[in-house]
């Protein structure tokens, strides 16, 4: 059997890129390495959102071509956001690279790599899953019609395509038969899936038909990066309505300076994101939210930056990401004068830490006392990890729990103790 290993770098949207691959390279007899040094075909899915994500790939790559001047790797394929957007670049630069292809070329990439036609009816099919077995990212859409000011994944991924509702809970159903017990819904922006179809629907309607066709062992759906100004009334009433569906809510504002969220084109003013903040306290009460922020933006003063700290400390949000302005080639930010410097980013960005770690620290607190429902990710010999409805996978907190949990499994924690990144606790039966 031909032997591969697969490197998936990048958002969660790229790994189910990885995961429908493996899925039809595995249909075709290949087997599947751990390490690259086991491998013959070694595949890099790429990731070209942010200096630092093209880095880390590149160097990735760099150090795959040094594996293969040396040692059993025959072949390196290249694929994924990174060579959608510089395919020429990255052949001229890095000549050890065999073949390119872009982030949805699943049938191209297994011909190439097996040498015969993939005779599979769908590729989505057979997708083999690089998560635990107990959750997975469900893609709903691909691309993004939004063309924020600073953002290259329109160039990289073209406009939104969202795939129809029935393909959709067709996949979950495959999923949860396979084990999975936690879905978490993903889309460059998840909250105007469906306005492209040709009969127009709405997350709501998912929502709802994920609801209505899932198996009662599929407890949790887990809904990643809304937008605040495509957060309707409809899909915030579909969050209350189905117990299924995750007292949390991952929803990136990227600022909260009204100035810099019109040059950003996010659609939305300061106020309007607090109302929406504020209707979705309102019908899901206890809500985790969690959002994601860019500082030193082109033109952002002092006093802009002010406004973001207060917003935060009026907002109180659950769970807080920070990341420094990036300049994307071909945006329409990168033609803005003003720049920021890169240390006042820098001291920016710890600023907001200090003030979320602070307001993490202190919600944490709160939950010392409660029993707690956790799904557990990992197992020790005396200590498990797991995660709470409020928190997702890799980006959120985790609980340390006392006892033995099976992994995978939905069990009752105590909380006994708390700081600002994680909860400690005690199985309860």
């Amino acid at each position: 059997m031909h032997k591969l290993n697969m490197i998936s770098l990048g958002c969660a949207k790229a790994l189910v890129d990885s995961e429908i691959l493996l899925g039809g390279l595995k249909q075709n007899q290949v087997e599947i390495m751990e390490s690259p040094e086991e491998a013959e075909t070694v595949v890099v899915n790429t990731c070209g959102f942010l200096d630092i994500a093209r880095e880390e790939s590149i160097e990735t790559i760099l150090q795959v071509a040094e594996l293969k001047k040396s040692g059993n790797i025959k072949q390196l394929v290249v694929m994924g956001c990174l060579s959608e957007r510089y395919p020429d670049e990255l052949a001229k630069e890095i000549p050890e690279i065999d073949r390119i292809f872009g982030s949805n070329n699943h049938r191209d990439i297994v011909q190439f790599i097996t040498g015969k036609e993939f005779s599979k009816d769908d590729p989505l099919f057979y997708r083999s899953l690089m998560t635990p077995n107990h959750y997975a990212y469900v893609k709903i859409a691909e691309g993004c019609d939004n063309g924020c000011s600073f953002c290259s994944i329109p160039l990289m991924r073209g406009l939104q395509k969202s795939r129809p509702i029935p393909a959709i809970v067709d996949e979950a159903q495959r999923l949860a038969a396979q084990g999975v017990k936690e879905l978490l819904i993903i889309a460059q922006d998840s909250t105007s899936y469906g306005w492209d179809l040709e009969k127009k629907v709405y997350l709501s309607d998912l929502i709802y038909a994920l609801d209505d066709g899932l198996p009662e062992s599929v407890q949790w759906l887990r809904i990643h990066y809304a937008h605040p100004a495509h957060l309707s009334q409809r899909i915030i009433d579909a969050m209350a309505a189905t117990d299924r569906v995750c007292n949390y809510l991952d929803m990136p504002i990227q600022h909260a300076s009204d100035k810099i969220l019109t040059s950003m084109r996010r659609g939305l003013k300061k106020d309007k994101i607090r109302e929406r903040i504020q209707r979705l306290r309102a019908a899901n009460p206890g809500i985790a939210l969690r959002t994601t922020l860019i500082v030193g933006y082109p033109g952002e003063t002092e006093a802009e930056f002010n406004e973001l700290v207060d917003f935060v400390q009026e907002i109180r949000f659950d769970r807080l990401g920070v990341f420094t302005y990036s300049e994307e080639e071909d945006t329409l930010a990168a033609d803005l004068d003003d720049n920021v410097a890169a240390d006042v980013k820098d001291d920016r960005k710890a600023i907001i830490l200090d003030l979320q770690a602070e307001i993490s620290a202190e919600k944490n607190q709160e939950m010392i006392g409660q029993i707690c429902t956790v799904l557990v990710d990992e197992v020790g010999e005396t200590v498990s990890v797991g995660r709470t409805e409020f928190d997702s996978p890799d980006v959120d907190q985790i609980v340390h729990i006392e006892g033995l949990a099976e992994k995978g499994e939905f069990c009752p924690v105590l909380i006994e103790s708390a700081n600002e990144f994680e909860l400690k606790g005690t199985l309860t039966q």
